[in-house]
């Protein structure tokens, strides 16, 4: 125990220090907002990963690869090709210069002063201030639940000393302590889940010896019995995916791994980090950095997850799969802590601690930048007005989302309790679809279609966001279920009951709603943004789509 709470301690003044530094470095609201637009590619791709993945996917999308597999591996697939590739490639570099072109300080901003629409920036600022808390609580409650078994004391414990430092460092040093922490937790956390990939397989007898024994634990009598309720609901083995349309195969495809993978492309404090570089070199250069982390990172979260089920079943004082080993009744966000505490060395609990202490405050960090920038930037900021008091609204709007994300992170455990339910990997699933409905389609319209009008944007917003409440309130069983406003107006849980679409996860509805009323107000209506606004908007942007053009005919 002292060997943890001295690593710990290293690691906290280390980042006490870089926050402090950012504070010292933070000027005015360029730099708290966007960090001053010098930020080196290195660290802004270490920033965009580590804030990509957090405790929740380590602890809680970890969890649900001990309950469904090897399946999530595809939300890997998605997270690199979709959340590197195509974000950087596509979305990044004119992000970047619309940004720099329009002097954005934050996403709702971007999408605001591209389409003239102060609707839009509050708008979008209430979504990311009201529903990322949700979000960040997944984190959260990730993080406490490895700090609750690693130091054995209580969760709520746990929470409130958590809380106190995360609240300390982000408010202090804006966009740029966030960031050179989140490089300085990024290696860390590259370094811990390297050797825990190594000690995992190397204790199942290397690489296909583990695969083999994790394909064939089905075959056995007693793990029959305990995944019967399962392989009815699909399930086919934590080395298959499951039965095509099953309820297990909605849950894993169009919940987890869609609902993330997609959802990523319109994460506001994601998309923001394109905005703190200072041309698309630095862009370039981070793709396959970033893309490096994202593998190491989601891939061994998913492949322990899976093979945990392998150590817990042939431990003889435990003899149980990784779900029922998680705890009574059962909790699959306990799966990577209890792996964690039970089968690796004490040594190696110290480095991981600390490499779930710096997931979930990398991304903490950045969430809470993000809904306090919305409030100091996009909802009270006022046109022209450079001073320091945005500032000052965003370090009060950072204070209160860690105020209502500690009480979510508090309440929904207890809430949930006895249900064996994802929450973290839920909670994140929700808010990166709430996202991709509300933003994608305005957000790629902004970038890419010039006549794109006004009104199209909104109506791509709001559509979107309606759609997903709508069916996370009435249609979707894993949260109608529990809002219990469904059961108020009509009676029962969800109003798709005995049907296939309670499975259905909303941005399967929502986000298909939006492209369709974007692209069919943008057919209705003529643009009506002056063209010396669009100009300004595509500086630089359109010529250099022009040269590439050129360069691909010869």
């Amino acid at each position: 125990m002292s060997i943890v709470i001295i690593t710990t301690l290293i690691y906290l003044v280390v980042v006490a220090f870089l926050g402090f530094l950012g504070y010292k470095h933070t000027k005015d609201s360029n730099d708290y907002m966007i960090g001053g637009r010098k930020i080196h590619p290195m660290v802004m791709a270490l920033s965009y990963g580590a804030t990509f993945i957090s405790t929740s996917a380590i602890v809680g999308f970890g969890g649900a690869a001990g309950v469904f597999g090897m399946g999530l591996l595809w939300l890997t697939f998605l997270n690199i090709f979709v959340g590197i590739f195509v974000a950087f490639a596509l979305l990044g570099k004119r992000t970047r210069k619309m940004g720099h072109n329009l002097n954005a300080h934050t996403f709702p901003e971007l999408l605001a002063i591209r389409f003239q629409s102060k609707f839009i920036q509050k708008f979008a600022g209430a979504i990311i201030f009201l529903f990322m808390p949700l979000y960040a609580a997944a984190v959260m409650i990730g993080a406490t639940h490895f700090l609750a078994t690693a130091f054995g004391i209580d969760y709520n414990t746990a929470l409130f000393f958590f809380a106190v430092i995360v609240a300390i460092y982000v408010s202090m040093g804006g966009m740029k302590g966030v960031m050179y922490s989140d490089a300085f937790q990024a290696s860390i956390m590259f370094i811990g889940m390297i050797i825990l990939l190594g000690f995992t397989y190397k204790n199942l007898g290397g690489v296909t010896q583990a695969h083999i024994r994790l394909g064939e634990m089905l075959n056995n009598a007693e793990v029959q019995k305990s995944v019967g309720g399962m392989v009815k609901a699909g399930f086919q083995g934590w080395s298959a995916m499951p039965k095509w349309g099953s309820p297990n195969w909605w849950t894993l495809v169009s919940t987890i791994v869609m609902g993330v993978g997609i959802g990523v492309l319109a994460q506001p404090q994601l998309a923001v980090r394109f905005m703190t570089v200072k041309s698309n070199r630095e862009l370039n250069r981070a793709v396959p950095i970033g893309g490096i982390f994202i593998l190491m990172m989601t891939g061994v979260a998913f492949i322990v997850g899976a093979l945990s089920n392998v150590y817990f079943f042939n431990d003889p004082n435990i003899g149980k799969i990784a779900l029922l080993a998680s705890g009574n009744p059962p909790n699959p966000d306990n799966i990577i802590p209890l792996f964690i505490k039970t089968y690796l060395p004490e040594w190696f609990g110290s480095i991981f601690l600390i490499t779930m202490l710096a997931a979930g405050m990398s991304t903490l960090s950045s969430q809470f930048h993000a809904m306090g920038t919305a409030i100091g930037r996009d909802l009270f900021y006022k046109q022209n007005d450079e001073s320091n008091k945005s500032v000052w609204i965003a370090k009060i709007g950072v204070l209160f989302s860690i105020l209502v994300t500690t009480f979510l992170a508090y309440f929904l455990p207890v809430y949930l309790q006895g249900e064996g339910k994802l929450i973290i990997a839920s909670g994140t699933a929700l808010f990166f679809g709430l996202c991709a409905a509300s933003f994608l389609p305005v957000y790629i319209g902004a970038l890419y279609f010039r006549n794109m009008p006004k009104i199209a944007a909104i109506s791509g917003i709001v559509s979107g966001f309606v759609s997903s409440i709508f069916w996370m309130l009435f249609v979707h069983e894993a949260e109608s279920k529990k809002l219990l406003l469904c059961k108020l107006i009509f009676g029962v849980d969800t109003i798709a009951q005995g049907t296939i679409w309670r499975l259905v996860d909303p941005i399967f509805i929502a986000l298909p709603i939006s492209i369709i009323v974007t692209i069919g107000m943008s057919l209705l209506y003529k643009c009506d943004i002056p063209e010396e606004h669009l100009k300004s908007c595509y500086q630089g942007i359109e010529k250099e789509a022009y040269d590439k053009k050129l360069v691909a005919e010869g």
